[in-house]
């Protein structure tokens, strides 16, 4: 996880007892443990996966010739999609774990640099629909006290997010203002929107709201929550506003530069 922090091991205080000795220093030993088993999931999943998806684009673009029936061709575009849908899971699970409790080193970041790469990398997501990312502002938005990977992180799962419940056609619209010390990014969508009521449990991992869960968009609704502590990590914060058929605002507040 580039620009993270490892999670500093709490220090005892000199004049605890045994027990609080005892109970920090396992407290520390599970957390080691922890983020072995990330590293070991981590790797043990993605290098299958990757093979997986580096033959399927092989034989879908046929790269050695002709497969013979048309069907092989299609069989291999399923399986380099659903491949790719996996490692999208993987790769958010795994977040999720390594982002509980950690802390992010931030400094002075440009927002739009940040949010340029965020949005070229939804070419896939936009590809055959017809919703279109209009930002605000652009030239004068203002910097932001953030980690270079987190704010990338949030900015691309919040845009992902709307493009995904967007109507086509759609828009999906981007702007920051300065609040006094902080900064405040707003990305809205004009999508079928949520109950208020549901919207603390879009924040929980693998607990969402029941539009959520009958939406017509696949996923495990884990970007919510990996926006939400990639934010606390980042000392800001995420809020969502939203009612049926007003669509979603995601409210990003960070320190501002």
């Amino acid at each position: 996880m580039p620009g993270a922090a490892s999670p500093a091991k709490t220090t005892p205080p000199s004049d605890a007892s045994p027990a609080s000795r005892r109970r920090l220093a396992r407290a520390a030993d599970l957390e080691d443990q922890k983020r072995a088993f990330l590293r070991l999931v981590s790797h043990e999943l993605r290098t299958p996966l990757n093979s997986i998806l580096g033959f399927s684009e092989i034989l879908a673009v046929e790269l050695y010739g002709p497969l013979g029936a048309p069907q092989y061709k299609e069989y291999a575009e399923i399986i380099r999609g659903s491949g790719r849908k996996l490692l999208l899971l993987v790769n958010q699970v795994l977040e999720i774990g390594r982002l509980e409790g950690l802390t992010l080193e931030v400094r002075p970041e440009a927002l739009e640099p940040a949010l340029d790469e965020a949005v070229s990398g939804l070419t896939e997501d936009l590809a055959g629909r017809e919703v279109r990312i209009r930002v605000i502002g652009g030239g004068q938005m203002p910097a932001v006290q953030a980690d270079p990977w987190g704010l990338r992180t949030v900015l691309s799962h919040l845009l992902r997010n709307a493009v995904s419940f967007s109507p086509d056609p759609g828009e999906v619209r981007v702007r920051a203002a300065r609040r006094g010390r902080f900064v405040e990014i707003f990305i809205e969508d004009n999508g079928e929107g949520v109950e208020p009521a549901d919207l603390p449990r879009l924040m929980l991992p693998f607990e969402q709201g029941e539009n959520a869960l009958v939406r017509r968009v696949e996923g495990a609704g884990l970007g919510l929550p990996i926006c939400d502590l990639t934010c606390r990590a980042m000392g800001g914060r995420l809020t969502l506003v939203s009612a049926p058929g007003k669509g979603m605002i995601a409210v990003v507040r960070l320190r501002a530069a």
